[in-house]
């Protein structure tokens, strides 16, 4: 009896001193593989045939493979609560859509993979929660934009940024240019078409970029550039060397890739694309002396312009170098013009004054520049009073207003005989043109013994309807050149360049012979339409005229008529005939009739008997015997 208090004594301390049991672990999803025995836990899924994201996951991952699969979205509580994950693979998925924050939880992750989807777009919030990412892939989707916040909370930690194979013609350059401690930067096989000074200025440990297959024309130098020993050997380069690659890429060799040429490279396979003469030649066998460049030659300028007030006024200026001038314009005041409430400044060089004032007149200054030098046009605006009130049923054949900048105003008499209007004096080496017609004019220059070595000439022209400018190679022999296919009724501004050989430095230069602008005679102007109330009172006009000339017609002949029948009616004609047969009406009385009477309309009446009697009529008028 004394062993059961003691056995239930100890009955409540058998609990306590049991050992724990383990936590119960997530499932793993069907078709994944599970490795949840030793840490860090992983969950692989690639090539599963999933649709989605499982929703089954083990939140405690540390690593989720989820490749060559048939996700097409990632949802904000797809990968809820996985604080501890560090690799996340979606790669090769039809994803197209990920929710803004569904990485959000991912606080520890240092790879993610998104390369192989169909992604257009990353904007700011789809990454947002990223503090720790080391290496992002996006390669292989058809992104055309990514936003300039799209990596602000990876910034500071961002070693690996591949954006190859997309669609991307613009980048946030400015974010690009935060990632301080990105080492590998993929962005070939892309649509840019520049790369902005500097962009890589402050990427410090940048170790290979690569821009292979893009639209670049030409490479800006860049600081980053200047400071390393060696620039991109693939093989054997030092620790500290940048791995650039740029081939693929339509190249202009010029003068601003001079810097490029010159740094050592072995065995890329870049080319020029252009200028003509170089191109197709493999990039590193051109010598330096062959990048050059032309400087700027302004070849068309609008004629003076006069404005009523409060009228707009365009001012065009167009110029062409190597590289393609940049056009600017400084006002009368001597202030740089640009864009504002007034005023818009154009690309192509047109300056647009929205609306004119009086203290706007003035000479303003074209300043056409780039990497070989610039030159600078003046363009005179005079504006005049507001103009007065017009007929708004005007239909009068006037010449254009002044005001119109492409208007060409049509010769006088006194110059009507003139083959050309010269509207700007040609500049100081005395280049002259000949118009012989509507569509054809003669340039002649004089001989430029000046200028050693000369090659060949070139002249450049365009016309005032358009920009296009046509070139025209001529022998060096030559002293004139007769142009065709003109357009009749337009402005043209010519220029003439020498093309000739530098003995100093042995590089083949131009120097401008000389330019001027010259008018082909204009078509004849149409009047305008005459208005519809016009049209319509001519028309009545027309029509009355042809009923009165028909009436009239017709009055003549009756006329006519009367006339040949002696006086009298038709009906009533005197016979020529010797005999003639005469018809008289009676009652049943037989008497002598000794004129026709006239004959009157026959009435029907009853119990009337009425009987015509034919008898001859002598010459005698007197009846016949019974």
């Amino acid at each position: 009896m004394a062993v059961l208090p003691l056995l239930l004594c100890l009955l409540p301390l058998a609990p306590a001193s049991s050992p724990p049991q383990p936590a119960t672990s997530s499932p793993c999803p069907r078709r994944c593989r599970c490795q949840t025995q030793s840490l860090p836990l992983s969950v692989l899924c690639p090539g599963a045939g999933l649709l989605f994201v499982p929703p089954s996951l083990d939140r405690r991952a540390a690593e989720l493979r989820l490749a060559d699969n048939f996700i097409a979205a990632v949802r904000r509580r797809d990968l809820a609560n996985m604080t501890g994950l560090l690799h996340l693979s979606l790669s090769r998925n039809t994803i197209r859509h990920v929710a803004a924050g569904a990485f959000a939880d991912l606080r520890a992750l240092r790879a993610l993979h998104l390369d192989g989807n169909r992604l257009t777009s990353l904007g700011e919030g789809q990454l947002r929660g990223l503090v720790n990412l080391r290496h992002l892939i996006l390669s292989n989707n058809q992104l055309a934009a990514l936003a300039a916040g799209a990596l602000d909370d990876c910034a500071e930690t961002l070693e690996d940024l591949d954006l190859s194979y997309n669609n991307l013609e613009q980048l946030p350059w400015e974010a690009l240019g935060r990632l301080g401690n990105v080492n590998t930067l993929g962005l070939d096989h892309n649509l840019l078409a520049s790369v902005p000074a500097g962009a890589f200025s402050r990427l410090h440990k940048l170790a290979r970029l690569d821009m292979t297959s893009n639209r670049l024309t030409t490479i800006p130098p860049d600081p980053l550039f200047s400071r390393l020993p060696l620039l991109a050997r693939p093989r054997g380069s030092p620790a500290s060397a940048l791995v650039l690659a740029f081939g693929g890429n339509p190249l202009h060799c010029n003068c601003e890739l001079v810097w490029l040429r010159r740094l050592a490279r072995e065995d890329d396979l870049e080319a020029c694309a252009s200028p003509p003469a170089l191109g197709g030649r493999y990039f590193w066998a051109v010598g330096e002396e062959e990048f050059v460049c032309e400087p700027p030659v302004v070849t068309h300028r609008s004629p003076p312009l006069a404005v009523p007030a409060g009228r707009p006024a365009a001012l065009r200026c167009r110029a062409v170098g190597d590289p393609e001038p940049r056009v600017r314009w400084v006002s009368p005041q001597g202030r740089l013009l640009g864009n504002s409430s007034r005023a818009r400044a154009f690309p192509n060089g047109t300056l647009e004054l929205l609306v004119t004032e009086p203290g706007d007149g003035g000479i303003f200054t074209c300043i056409a520049a780039n990497a070989a030098g610039e030159a600078t046009a003046a363009v005179e605006l005079t504006v005049g009073p507001p103009p007065p009130p017009q007929l708004a049923n005007s239909t009068s054949c006037d010449p254009p207003r002044d005001g119109d900048p492409d208007a060409l105003t049509p010769p006088s008499a006194a110059s009507s005989s003139a083959k050309v209007a010269d509207t700007v004096a040609p500049t100081d080496r005395g280049i002259q043109v000949t118009e012989h017609g509507a569509t054809a004019a003669l340039i002649q220059w004089p001989d430029q013994r000046p200028i050693p070595g000369i090659r060949m000439y070139q002249i450049q022209y365009n016309s005032s309807a358009d920009d296009i400018l046509v070139y025209r190679m001529i022998p060096a022999d030559s002293r004139s050149f007769l142009l065709t296919d003109l357009a009749s009724g337009r402005t043209y501004d010519l220029c003439l360049l020498a093309v000739y050989e530098d003995s100093a430095t042995g590089l083949t230069a131009t120097r401008p012979v000389g330019c001027s602008r010259f008018s082909t005679e204009p078509a004849l102007r149409p009047c305008a339409a005459p208005h519809a109330p016009f049209l319509g009172g001519t028309m009545i006009i027309a029509l009355g005229g042809v009923i009165v000339a028909s009436v009239l017609v017709f009055i003549f002949v009756l006329l006519l008529r009367y006339k040949v029948h002696g006086g009298q009616p038709p009906g009533k004609a005197k016979a020529t005939a010797p005999v003639s047969s005469v018809c008289s009406q009676t009652n049943g009385a037989l008497g002598p009739a000794p004129t026709a009477p006239a004959p009157e309309p026959a009435v029907s009446r009853a119990h009337t008997v009425v009987q015509l009697d034919c008898e001859p009529w002598g010459p005698s008028h007197e009846p016949a015997g019974p």
